[in-house]
């Protein structure tokens, strides 16, 4: 049963082949069995879990199914969710139950999915392996001496050990994508703005997106179904019609089903910076794209080398925003000896935040501080125009952009935690589609020294549809994303 779709799953509830109890037993089971060694979640509340899934069951009895109803989903600890522990990974929010669902839980639950548990991450979605977390780092199914990603390594290493069928992330710089590579995942990033922001902790708010981490282009395409659409609450949602993102899914494949479709292969992401054998493999379903009938146009991107530098002013600037209202006076942590005002403050911050989080709330402070404002944020703010002409440029040559989703594959845990400068690096593919606010994904394109790779694939604004159909034709045709690693049966 751990290894049906989405789709199937759905299939067996209908046919009361199994009931959403039974299913959301099986893999509170798994998950009492097997995070204790991966720190996946950080809250998994059964008894809830359960009731959800009795309903769910109600709900089939009377012939009433949503399109997940009875499927237990997890959700990465950033979504706010209504009497659950909503931690963000930080002390400062550790006794923090949330009052309210965020529009991604509200929208699962009418869709009637089983929420699961809430999954480890990156301390406010800021880090690039998920060791930043108050609640210690994941690890991930694969190798387990190995990082799972970030910012949703926690979402990532769920769904890989099937502890999930699947699992929702947040995308900021590449906090999705990233993560689905090193644990050979599909996730998609949506358009900035398709997906509501109301109820998701911020971390960079102009960046910040919500999308599905599943196992194939298929069941993130259901998952995306449920997920997106317009929300009044959220000023930066976009009022669009709804759309079936797996409408072109179900469509015969014929001998060549990607015929006509140009891929652009930008220069910049084919050079130096890539580890040889992760390029292998990318340059390998390039050729299995060709094969499917796509043809391959170079293009260039210049300014993608300034999106990391850029990224790390505004991200951070948005953050220190952001998170000033963490202050130990309306909800969260609250140091317990303190002199005044002030001193609550900063004695609150001071413990309540992880060293990576108060770097960035430094860096951000700094960069919009005056005399620097100019010099720094206003420069970055231009980049990003750029580098959004670029892919507009880009997009008049081609249909999609591929390339490699992660420059190597999983690197061991601490390795990279006291070079700050070169963990960033680690996001140098995917960041410059959050800057763009463009929609991307990340699959499974074969393995390095027993170790996940990804390809990303890149398309212009609102064309999720188009990039879950290319993704799924490969899938089709390779098996890469139906192996799971050792260990978890």
């Amino acid at each position: 049963m751990i290894e049906r779709s989405l789709q199937a799953l759905r299939q067996a509830l209908a046919a009361r082949e199994i009931s959403s109890v039974e299913l959301t037993q099986l893999y509170l089971d798994r998950i009492a069995r097997h995070d204790p060694q991966l720190n996946a979640f950080i809250t998994v509340d059964q008894t809830r879990s359960l009731a959800q899934a009795r309903a769910a069951d109600e709900q089939l009895a009377r012939g009433e199914a949503g399109p997940l109803t009875g499927i237990p989903i997890a959700h990465k600890d950033i979504f706010c969710t209504r009497g659950w522990l909503t931690t963000c990974g930080s002390k400062i929010l550790g006794n923090f139950v949330s009052p309210y669902d965020a529009a991604v839980i509200a929208r699962f639950a009418a869709a009637g999915a089983v929420l699961i548990g809430k999954t480890n991450m990156d301390e406010f979605a800021m880090g690039s392996s998920n060791e930043t977390s108050f609640y210690g780092p994941v690890k991930n199914p694969w190798d387990a001496s190995c990082v799972p990603g970030g910012s949703s390594g926690g979402s990532a290493a769920a769904v890989a050990a099937r502890l999930a069928p699947a699992a929702t992330g947040t995308d900021t710089g590449g906090s999705i994508r990233q993560p689905a590579a090193l644990c050979n995942l599909t996730g998609m990033k949506p358009t900035y703005g398709v997906v509501s922001r109301y109820g998701m902790i911020a971390f960079a708010s102009s960046l910040d997106q919500a999308g599905p981490l599943a196992r194939s282009a298929a069941d993130c395409a259901l998952l995306l179904n449920t997920m997106a659409g317009f929300d009044e609450r959220d000023s930066t949602s976009l009022d669009r019609p709804l759309e079936d993102y797996s409408r072109e899914l179900n469509v015969p494949p014929g001998d060549k089903p990607l015929a006509g479709l140009r891929i652009g292969l930008p220069d910049e992401f084919f050079g130096e910076g890539c580890s040889p054998e992760v390029m292998r493999l990318v340059e390998a379903a390039i050729a299995d794209y060709r094969q499917l009938g796509a043809e391959t146009v170079a293009i260039s991107l210049p300014s993608t080398h300034l999106s990391v530098a850029a990224y790390y002013v505004i991200a951070p600037a948005e953050a220190s925003s952001n998170l000033a209202r963490f202050d130990g006076v309306r909800y969260g942590y609250r140091a317990p000896q303190y002199q005044d005002l002030n001193d609550l403050y900063s004695k609150t911050r001071a413990q309540g935040f992880g060293a990576e989080v108060k770097r960035r709330i430094l860096i951000g402070t700094y960069v919009l501080s005056h005399g620097y404002y100019d010099a720094y944020y206003l420069q970055a703010q231009r980049i990003r125009r750029l580098i959004a002409d670029d892919f507009a440029k880009a997009f008049r040559q081609c249909d999609v952009i591929v390339g490699p989703t992660s420059p190597s594959t999983a690197f061991k845990l601490g390795e990279k935690a006291a070079d700050p400068v070169q963990m960033y690096l680690s996001d140098i593919y995917t960041i410059a589609v959050n800057l763009a606010g463009l929609p991307a994904i990340s699959i499974p394109c074969g393995f390095a020294g027993g170790l996940p790779a990804g390809l990303q694939l890149i398309g212009d604004y609102f064309t999720e549809t188009r990039l879950l159909n290319v993704a799924h034709r490969y899938q089709q045709t390779s098996s890469w994303h139906l192996q799971q690693p050792g260990g978890f049966a």
